[in-house]
């Protein structure tokens, strides 16, 4: 039987509750108001008789004496078919339903389920009366956009059952009670369509745990070629306001190798979540040529809303990520912004009155952004299929500090750090990510001994622009000037892509490796020019032909042609060794 508590102390969005019976961490508790209105609240710790809980709602009026109704349910999350194409909040509440019901501001207390309970779906049984399963095993499937969404035996279900009925294919809504299980002990489980999972516990119902090793390609080629992420790996893009984050996102959703998109907007100021909910619909999918969004689930909470709500954002998005890892997809999970995140952190290890760490940051903060991300992976599921997690956390350090506690605990986790640079970005230098600041763990697509000698390239070139600003131009030598502007040849026709044009935007693995081949040799080759004036000019010349050579399709005639021209011009200026 569920408790009743009593609120004995209100401080912000944190309330303490003395309660009789059992009540346990992350239990879901409902706050009610003198007016009826019950608010949503998780237990965050247990002393003795009183609980304090983080309420998810605006708390005025709540006040002492007032109920409290423990549900002895932990915070979850529903998960079945209906979830891609959704926007919700931190809470998994569907924002365009509420927004019908509420009107232009939404209400507190109103909670609406997260599925659909009225939309029928096409229920097609793999497994038949009699069959021994288990928890994750696959029951039977229905059609979710260009995907076949698995109907799974409830995660919870612990040891070997017997599926004891079935239904036949047909339509159904996820109410319908689509199989019986019986237990060792004679116990009968009813398998719905749909299941729910608490979002602060790992679903672990696989076969084996794996190392990332396939390299995840996004098509952006300062990422693939100089600083890999592996499929199931963890990398974090750290960057001032205006450095270009929220088009980075847009891009890795519509290119990167996944099957299923999840942006969790955490805390994000509210202007960006909006242009992100208006611009991802209208966003063409390169696989399917209709909208992103029929294989992408926002998750909206920002920084308008209750600062308790974003790490619920958080978790809710991980738990929807792993349960579609389970259908042996590849989900990328991208997570904006996890400094909005931490900073909710402080604020409730604020008012619980906990010893404070480094810039006020709970002493906790490492490991409960370790436990994060030790959420993705590579899993093999035990019908031999594989699945995987990629976690992105966007931190947005005040300043671009990059020492900052949050950034700085995070670079200890993840396998791959893309620096985003309000230096390249001033220069309009996009991505605006930079070269010699980032760096990776994982295994690029292209030969990682060439790739170290281009950015030896560039860090050379770096050093001889950093001295020319204090001897000029003059008093560098032929040899430095051109090494400074090979370096600066690279970057402008490798590492930077523009973002709007139709055939650069995206750079396929093959034509990265291709291209990259091409660059390299050009790199290497040893030149001789009468002055720097005509070493500047050529490169000019050069760059401009590379960039139309970016712009036109691969392997068509355009394409041949410039690379002829390009390799015609270099072996003009080519020295005699």
């Amino acid at each position: 039987m569920a408790s009743i508590g009593k609120i004995v102390g209100v401080n912000g969005n944190l309330i303490r509750v003395a309660f009789d019976g059992a009540v346990a961490q992350n239990e879901v508790g409902f706050a009610k108001l003198s007016s009826g209105v019950e608010l949503k609240s998780e237990v965050i710790r247990i002393r003795g008789d009183y609980a304090e809980l983080q309420v998810f709602e605006d708390t005025t009026g709540l006040k002492a004496g007032d109920e409290v109704h423990f549900t002895g349910e932990l915070l979850s999350v529903e998960l079945g078919p209906g979830l891609l194409t959704q926007v919700f909040d931190g809470l998994q509440n569907p924002l365009p339903n509420l927004a019908e019901e509420c009107g232009f501001f939404l209400q507190r207390g109103k909670y609406l389920p997260a599925l659909p309970r009225d939309r029928k779906w096409s229920f097609t049984p793999t497994a038949k009366a009699g069959d021994t399963v288990t928890g994750g095993d696959t029951l039977g499937t229905v059609p979710e956009g260009i995907f076949k969404h698995r109907i799974m035996v409830p995660f919870r279900v612990r040891g070997q059952v017997t599926v004891e009925s079935i239904v036949p294919a047909g339509e159904h809504v996820i109410e319908d009670v689509i199989a019986v299980l019986k237990d060792a002990e004679g116990k009968k489980i009813e398998v719905k369509m749909y299941q729910t999972w608490p979002v602060k516990v790992p679903i672990k119902n696989y076969q084996e745990r794996l190392r990332p090793t396939k390299p995840l390609t996004m098509q952006q080629r300062i990422i693939d070629t100089f600083f890999p992420v592996a499929q199931g790996g963890t990398f974090c893009t750290p960057g001032p306001f205006g450095a270009g984050k929220t088009v980075l996102q847009q891009l890795m959703s519509r290119y990167a190798d996944v099957d299923v998109v999840i942006l969790a907007a955490c805390g994000e100021r509210a202007g960006e979540v909006v242009e992100t909910l208006r611009e991802f619909p209208e966003l063409n999918d390169p696989r399917t040529g209709k909208s992103l969004m029929d294989r992408t689930l926002i998750i909206c909470n920002t920084s308008s809303m209750p600062v308790a709500a974003r790490e619920a954002s958080v978790y809710t998005g991980v738990t929807i990520a792993e349960y579609y890892r389970q259908m042996g997809l590849n989900v990328l999970l991208l997570a904006d912004s996890t400094s909005r995140w931490a900073q909710a952190l402080r604020e409730m290890s604020g008012r619980l009155e906990e010893i404070p760490g480094e810039e006020a940051f709970p002493a906790y903060l490492e490991s409960t952004i370790a436990s994060f991300y030790e959420r993705g992976g590579v899993v093999k599921l035990r019908d031999g299929s594989t699945g995987s997690v990629t976690i992105c956390g966007s931190v947005s350090p005040a300043g671009g500090n990059f020492e900052e506690p949050v950034t700085q605990a995070t670079l200890k986790v993840v396998g791959a750090f893309l620096g985003l640079s309000r230096e390249r970005s001033d220069q309009r230098r996009f991505p605006a990510i930079h070269p010699l600041e980032s760096w990776s763990k994982y295994e690029g697509i292209i030969e990682s001994a060439k790739v170290e000698e281009a950015r030896h390239i560039l860090a050379a070139g770096n050093d001889v622009n950093q001295m020319m600003k204090v001897v000029g131009e003059e008093g560098t030598s032929i040899e430095d000037f051109i090494t400074y502007l090979k370096s600066e040849y690279l970057d402008s026709v490798y590492l930077q892509q523009d973002a709007y044009h139709e055939i650069d935007a995206a750079c396929s693995a093959d034509r990265q490796k291709y291209v990259f081949d091409r660059v390299y040799k050009i790199l290497k080759t040893p030149m001789e020019f009468a002055d720097k004036d005509s070493a500047r000019g050529f490169f000019l010349k050069l760059t401009q032909a590379t960039k139309d050579w970016n712009r036109v399709a691969f392997d068509s005639n355009d394409f041949k042609s410039l690379e002829e021209q390009i390799f015609n011009s270099v072996a003009e200026v080519t020295k005699n060794v």
